[in-house]
């Protein structure tokens, strides 16, 4: 059980560190849970309520600049709950073996988007430039795309913060704090209503997601000290090959 202990705690503290840096941390925290003996659906909700601590504080991080999307953020906050929770139902409803084995293409899903998400952010920024939403309609499919990225994040975690920009730039905006900050409640939202349906069920391993918890907060706080000796790029290729080599390895065993 102590190695098991120690395992989890490396895991959150080296997601923590990646999740401040580059992004992707679940690639780590969420083997890390399977590995120690939590089942399948089990870890991806212990998983979700290891990274919400990060997410509300990052949110807080840029209150400053959230200030001025007030009017948005009341939709957001409203639809984030909605999908959220629609998300963890069907998480919930799953059963245990058909989830195991859409594992595989859930990481292959999330690690696209990490490798080519900034160039899909590029494209889509392109094309809300060139056609901007200002019918009805228009808002409509942009609810409607918000609320599918909400489904997701709540029924997977990992890559809801790179669809959710992808989203953002879609919707107009270009400012990358407000864009972050904006990400950051979206993530938190989902997370939040995700987990109290997750307590409801009894669906998190509350020792051992307490374990990766701990290891994000101080994960997250070394951050700081690392981002000065490990450039982005260096940890971002890690991140890549990483989450390569665990996709692969669940291919294998799936």
């Amino acid at each position: 059980m102590t190695l098991e202990v120690i395992l989890l705690l490396l895991a959150g503290f080296f997601g923590g560190v990646l999740n401040s840096l580059a992004g992707g941390g679940s690639f780590i925290t969420f083997p890390a849970l399977i590995f120690v003996g939590v089942p399948p659906v089990m870890a991806n909700a212990t998983n979700t309520f290891a990274s919400f601590a990060g997410y509300l504080s990052g949110a807080f991080a840029f209150r400053h600049e959230l200030k001025a999307h007030k009017k948005e953020l009341v939709v957001i906050l409203l639809t984030s709950f909605l999908g959220g929770g629609l998300g963890a139902w069907l998480l919930l409803l799953a059963p245990e073996a058909v989830f195991q084995q859409a594992i595989p293409w859930l990481l292959l899903f999330a690690t696209v988007l990490f490798i080519w998400g900034a160039k899909i952010n590029q494209l889509v920024s392109q094309l809300s430039g060139k056609h901007k939403y200002a019918s009805q309609l228009g808002a409509v499919l942009l609810f409607l795309v918000l609320l599918s990225i909400c489904i997701y994040g709540g029924f997977f975690n990992a890559g809801l913060g790179i669809i959710a920009l992808s989203y953002l730039a879609l919707a107009g905006h270009s400012n990358i704090n407000a864009m972050n900050g904006i990400k950051l409640v979206i993530s938190s939202s989902v997370s939040l209503i995700a987990i109290v349906l997750f307590i409801y069920h009894d669906a998190i391993a509350w020792f051992e997601g307490s374990a990766v918890l701990i290891g994000t907060l101080f994960g997250g706080y070394m951050s700081a000290h690392i981002s000065k000796r490990i450039s982005q790029q260096h940890m971002r290729t890690f991140v890549i090959l990483m989450s390569c080599a665990i996709t692969l390895y669940f291919f294998v065993t799936a």
